[in-house]
């Protein structure tokens, strides 16, 4: 199984960043596709999943009506797109997947590099 993150950058506080995680190695229709980030010195923690069948959601509380998961499954692909960022948002940003709603990083089975998201003030 591999999982690809990209489109972390650089973005102003206020701006938006959309980060794509393309999935392979294996069939994931059965699988929950999430994202999770840490910032420096601070512990991994959830940001939002997505059912692959079916396209169920959940978002952390920090996140709610900021962020949006989405996916393509023509394309393998999950997407989260945030908008209205904040510079607490910085971290490495990582996609994650799971056969289980898991919300901790302990209950993921694969992960990809992460994908670093810097938000100035």
């Amino acid at each position: 199984v591999q999982l690809q993150a990209s489109g972390g950058g650089l973005a102003q506080a206020g701006g938006s960043l959309r980060l794509s995680c393309a999935a392979s190695g294996r069939t994931f229709s059965s699988y929950v596709m999430g994202w999770f980030r840490q910032a420096p010195e601070k512990e991994r923690e959830f940001v939002a999943r997505i059912r692959w069948s079916g396209g169920s959601t959940y978002y952390a509380d920090s996140v709610k009506g900021r962020f949006t998961i989405s996916r393509d499954n023509a394309k393998n692909t999950v997407y989260l797109q945030m908008n209205s960022l904040k510079p607490e948002d910085t971290a490495v940003y990582y996609c994650a997947a799971s056969t289980v709603a898991a919300r901790t990083p302990e209950g993921m089975a694969y992960w990809g590099k992460g994908t670093q998201v810097t938000v100035s003030s």
